[in-house]
C-alpha cells in the first residue's frame, strides 16, 4: 500500500483536496482555519495503484493545538513515499508557509508543491514566488473545481514504487466509536492501536471529524472510526456538521462501540442508545473509566447504566480503562464474535420447529375470541438477521409478544447481543392485502 500525506498551513484547502482525490466528502471543510486536527486517512485508486491518502491539520497554526497537530503530521510522514505541500498563492506566502517548507526539508521526503485555488490560467501569475521554495515546479490546481488533479497525481506517481502488493481478501470490520464529548473515545482508540493517532485533551470537542484507523487483531482487519462527541445541542455550526458526519459514519459501520463514562452518566446516554438502536447495527456498550468507580458503587453504577440504556438491554457490555488498557482486548474479541453472528443464517426447518415451541411457551395474542395464527417463518436477510413470519392478522401482533419472539430468537438461535428484525406478512382466509409490518429490536 502506497502512502501520501497532504500538509500545509491552516485554511489552504487541504481537506477540500483530500475529499476531491478520494472521491467523497470524508473530511469536514469550512471557511475558517483549525477544523482538521487529527490525521485522517482515505483510500484512493489511480492507474491501478492503491494509495492511502492522509489529510493533516493546519501546521504552524499559532493556537493551542499547534504542537499536537504537528506531532500527528510527523506520524503521517512515517512511511510516506511523497508529500503534497498545499499553498494558497493568491494570499501570498506567509511566515507559516516558510516554516512548513523548512520542516519538510529537514524530513527529507519527496515534496510536490501544489498551488491551490488557481481556478483559471489567469490566476497562475500568483505562482511566481512558489519556485523560490526549492521543491521544483509547482502544480496549479483548484480542488473546488477539480482543475489540474491529473497532473498532480501523475507527479505523485513518479515517487511511488511499482505496485506489486497483494490486496488482502479479508474484508475489514468497520467499527464506529460514538458517545458524548470527553468520554474517552480517542483515548480508547490510542490504547487499542498502541499509538497516539488521535489527539486527546481534557476539554470536550477535541475531535471535530471522524477519524478512520486501520488495525489488525488476531488476523482480522478492522477499520476503527473515532467520531466527534455528540452533544444534545451543538454549540457551533461546525460542531453540528461534525455530528452529522458521526451519524453518517454509523451508517457505514458494521458495528458500534457506544462509549459511556462510568463516573458521569446522564440522560443523554438514552439519546445515544436510541441512535445506536435505530441503526440496526450490533452494539457493544463500552463502559470506560471503570477503574475510577469505587468498589462500594459498582452495583449501583451497573443498575444506573441498565436503566439509562434500557432500549438496548440485549447489547453486551465491556468494562474498560484506556489509562491502564483494562478491557481493551475484550472490545475487539466481542466485536469479532458479534460480527459473525450478525451475518449468520438459520435454516428454515429449524426456524419452524422453534416457532411451534415458542407458541407453546407463550400464549398468542387473542382479540375478541380471534387468535393470532403463525403459519410459517423464514430468514429473508442477514446483517442484521431479518425474519419473515406469515400469519393470519398482522394487526394482532402486540409489542409485548413481538418482544418475546425477538428475545427467543436471540437466546434460542445463538444470536445473543444482535439486533433482530421481524417482518409480518398476512396469509390465509383473513388476509387483508396489507403490506407486512416490520419491527426491530
Amino acid at each position: 500500500m502506497h502512502k501520501v500525506a497532504i500538509v500545509g498551513r491552516p485554511n489552504v484547502g487541504k481537506s477540500s483536496l483530500f475529499n476531491r482525490l478520494i472521491g467523497r466528502r470524508e473530511a469536514v471543510v469550512a471557511d475558517f482555519p483549525g477544523v482538521t486536527r487529527d490525521a485522517k486517512e482515505g483510500l484512493m485508486l489511480y492507474h491501478n495503484h492503491r494509495i492511502t491518502l492522509i489529510d493533516t491539520g493546519g501546521l504552524w497554526s499559532g493556537d493551542e493545538w499547534e504542537q499536537a497537530i504537528r506531532e500527528k503530521a510527523e506520524w503521517a510522514m512515517e512511511g510516506a513515499q511523497a508529500v503534497i505541500f498545499v499553498l494558497d498563492p493568491r494570499e501570498g506566502l506567509s511566515a507559516a508557509d516558510y516554516e512548513v517548507a523548512d520542516w519538510l526539508r529537514r524530513l527529507g521526503k519527496p515534496v510536490i508543491v501544489v498551488a491551490n485555488k488557481i481556478d483559471s490560467p489567469k490566476h497562475e501569475v500568483y505562482m511566481a514566488e512558489l519556485w523560490g521554495l526549492g521543491f521544483g515546479d509547482p502544480v496549479a490546481i483548484s480542488a473546488e473545481h477539480a482543475r489540474g488533479l491529473d497532473e498532480l497525481l501523475d507527479r505523485v506517481m513518479t515517487h511511488l514504487p511499482a505496485d506489486d502488493e497483494d490486496v488482502p481478501e479479508i474484508a475489514p470490520i468497520r467499527i464506529s466509536l460514538i458517545g458524548r464529548p470527553n468520554v474517552g473515545k480517542s483515548s480508547l482508540l490510542n490504547a487499542i492501536t498502541h499509538s497516539e493517532r488521535a489527539i486527546v485533551a481534557d476539554q470536550p470537542g477535541t475531535t471535530r471529524d471522524s477519524l478512520d484507523v486501520e488495525w489488525d487483531y488476531g488476523g482480522q482487519r478492522f477499520v476503527l472510526v473515532d467520531t466527534a462527541g455528540i452533544r444534545k445541542k451543538p454549540d457551533t455550526a461546525i460542531e453540528d456538521y461534525a455530528i452529522q458526519r458521526s451519524q453518517a459514519a454509523i451508517e457505514r459501520s458494521d458495528l458500534i462501540w457506544l462509549v459511556v463514562n462510568a463516573t458521569d452518566m446522564g440522560d443523554h446516554e438514552l439519546k445515544l442508545a436510541n441512535l445506536a438502536y435505530d441503526s440496526g447495527k450490533p452494539v457493544i456498550v463500552v463502559v470506560n473509566k471503570w477503574d475510577l468507580v469505587p468498589d462500594e458503587d459498582l452495583k449501583s453504577t451497573e443498575k444506573d447504566l441498565k436503566q439509562k440504556l434500557f432500549h438496548i438491554t440485549y447489547a453486551p457490555r465491556v468494562y474498560t480503562s484506556a489509562i491502564n488498557d483494562y478491557g481493551i482486548h475484550d472490545m475487539l474479541a466481542e466485536a469479532m464474535k458479534l460480527h459473525e453472528k450478525w451475518q449468520s443464517r438459520i435454516p428454515t426447518a429449524e426456524l419452524n420447529r422453534w416457532l411451534e415451541v415458542w407458541q407453546m411457551r407463550q400464549s398468542v395474542p387473542n382479540f375478541g375470541g380471534k387468535k393470532l395464527k403463525m403459519y410459517f417463518m423464514t430468514q429473508v436477510e442477514t446483517a442484521p438477521p431479518t425474519f419473515a413470519i406469515f400469519c393470519n392478522r398482522a394487526d394482532f401482533v402486540t409489542r409485548a409478544y413481538e418482544g418475546f419472539l425477538q428475545n427467543r430468537i436471540r437466546e434460542d438461535l445463538g444470536l445473543a447481543g444482535i439486533p433482530v428484525r421481524l417482518k409480518w406478512n398476512e396469509k390465509g382466509p383473513y388476509k387483508r392485502g396489507k403490506k407486512g409490518e416490520e419491527a426491530e429490536a
